[in-house]
C-alpha cells in the first residue's frame, strides 16, 4: 500500500501540477489557450483512456511491467514538451505521452494490484491511503513547480518533472508480485470465467453505470480547476503563487478527505459518502462565486473543495469491488475512471473555450454545480450490500 501510494504520488504530483504551465507554454510558442488547453483536454482523455487497458494487462500479467513501461513513456513525455511549439506537438506529448504514461500508474492499475491481496474489511481502507498518496504529490509538486518556473524557467522546470518520475522505478520492489487468489464472491459475478464474462455481468449492472455516471461529472469538476484555477487566479488580478499555493491546499486537504473516505467505507454505505461528496460541491462553489475574490478566498475555496476532491476514488472503487469482486477490479475500476477523464476533457476544453468566448468562468461554474447535484442523486438508487466481517 505504501509502495503503491508513493508511486501515485509522483504521477499524478506531476500530472496535476499542467495547469502552470499554460501561460508560460502560451508565450513560448505562441499557442492560443484553446490550443493549449484542447492539449491537456486530449491528456485528461488519454489519461482515463489508458487505464482499462493497462489495467486488463495488469489483471493478467501484473502489475510491475505496466508501470515500468508507464513510466519511461511519462518521463519521454516531459523531456518532449519543450522540443515542439505547435497544437499539435503539444496533444502529442502532453496530450498523449505523459497521460499515457501516468495512467499506467495510476488509480486503477494500483488499487487493482493491491486489493486481491487484502480481506474486504480493509480495501476501502487502502484504496483512501493509495488515493492519499496522490493527493499529497499535488500538495508536493505544484508549489515545487511553480518554484522552479519562476527561478529556472518552464523547460527547466519540464525537465525536472521527468527526473522526479523516474523514482517509481525502485519504488516497483515493494509492490507485491500478481497475485493468484480466488476472486471474491459477489453475487451475480461469475466465479472466474474470464474478462469477457465478467464484462457482460457489469454493462447489464444499472448501479455500476450509475457510478460511471456521478464519476463523469467529478471528472469535469478535476480537470477544469486543476487546468483553470491558474487562468481564475489571474483573472482576479493576483499572483501565481496563489494559484500553485491553492492546487496544493487542495491537494493537503484531500489527504484527509481520501484517509476520512477510506476509513469511513469501511463503517457506513459508500454510496452516502459518495453522494454527501458530491452535494457539498454545489454549497462550496455557491459560497465562492460570493465571495470577495482575495488570496484568503482561494485558500479557504481550495481546502474546503479538496476534502472532497479525489476522495470520491475509495467509495467508487469499493463499490465496484462491493458489485463485481475484485478479480478484475484494475479493468473494471479503469472503466469507471474513463467515464471520468471523458468528462474530464470536457471540463479542460470548454474551459479554455468559456474564457475565450465570455472573458471569464462563470457559466462553467453554474455547469460545476448543475452538475454536481445531478451526481449527488444518481448516488442514491446505487445497490450496495450491508457491510458483513471478514469471514475467519
Amino acid at each position: 500500500m505504501l509502495s503503491a501510494a508513493a508511486m501515485l504520488m509522483i504521477t499524478m504530483g506531476g500530472r496535476q501540477s499542467m495547469g502552470l504551465f499554460i501561460g508560460p507554454i502560451t508565450q513560448a510558442t505562441g499557442v492560443g489557450i484553446v490550443g493549449v488547453s484542447f492539449a491537456l483536454a486530449v491528456g485528461q482523455f488519454m489519461w482515463g483512456a489508458v487505464q482499462p487497458v493497462f489495467g486488463a494487462i495488469a489483471d493478467q500479467y501484473g502489475a510491475r511491467p505496466v508501470i515500468l513501461c508507464g513510466t519511461l513513456l511519462l518521463a519521454a513525455g516531459y523531456v518532449l514538451v519543450p522540443q515542439v511549439s505547435s497544437q499539435f506537438g503539444l496533444m502529442l506529448t502532453m496530450g498523449m505521452l505523459v497521460s499515457s504514461g501516468a495512467g499506467a500508474a495510476s488509480f486503477s492499475i494500483l488499487i487493482g494490484a493491491t486489493a486481491s491481496a487484502l480481506p474486504p474489511s480493509k480495501r476501502s481502507f487502502a484504496s483512501g491511503l493509495i488515493n492519499a498518496g496522490g493527493s499529497f504529490g499535488q500538495f508536493v509538486f505544484a508549489p515545487l513547480a511553480q518554484m522552479l518556473i519562476v527561478a529556472f524557467g518552464w523547460i527547466a522546470a519540464m525537465y525536472s518533472l521527468a527526473a522526479a518520475s523516474l523514482l517509481v522505478i525502485p519504488l516497483l520492489l515493494g509492490l507485491g508480485k500478481r497475485q493468484t487468489v480466488a476472486p471474491s464472491a459477489v453475487a451475480g459475478a461469475p466465479t472466474d470465467q474470464g474478462l469477457r464474462a465478467q464484462l457482460r455481468v457489469a454493462l447489464r449492472d444499472r448501479s455500476y453505470w450509475l457510478l460511471h455516471a456521478g464519476f463523469f461529472t467529478c471528472g469535469v469538476h478535476i480537470a477544469f480547476l486543476v487546468t483553470h484555477l491558474p487562468g481564475e487566479v489571474a483573472l482576479c488580478g493576483l499572483p501565481a503563487s496563489v494559484s500553485a499555493t491553492s492546487l496544493a491546499l487542495i491537494g493537503l486537504f484531500n489527504v484527509a478527505g481520501s484517509l476520512t473516505a477510506g476509513a469511513l467505507g469501511s463503517r457506513y454505505r459508500m454510496r452516502y459518502i459518495l453522494g454527501a461528496m458530491y452535494a457539498s460541491r454545489v454549497l462550496i462553489i455557491a459560497i465562492y462565486l460570493l465571495s470577495p475574490r482575495t488570496p484568503w478566498t482561494f485558500y479557504v475555496f481550495a481546502a474546503a473543495l479538496g476534502f472532497s476532491w479525489l476522495a470520491t476514488v475509495p467509495p467508487t472503487a469499493g463499490l465496484v469491488g462491493k458489485l463485481l469482486g475484485t478479480r478484475y477490479l484494475g479493468t473494471l475500476f479503469g472503466l469507471t475512471l474513463l467515464s471520468h477523464q471523458i468528462g474530464g476533457f470536457f471540463g479542460a476544453w470548454l474551459g479554455g473555450v468559456t474564457i475565450a468566448r465570455f472573458g471569464d468562468y462563470n457559466w462553467m461554474w453554474y455547469g460545476d454545480m448543475a452538475l454536481a447535484g445531478l451526481a449527488a442523486l444518481l448516488c442514491l438508487p446505487i445497490r450496495e450490500a450491508r457491510q458483513q466481517a471478514a469471514a475467519a
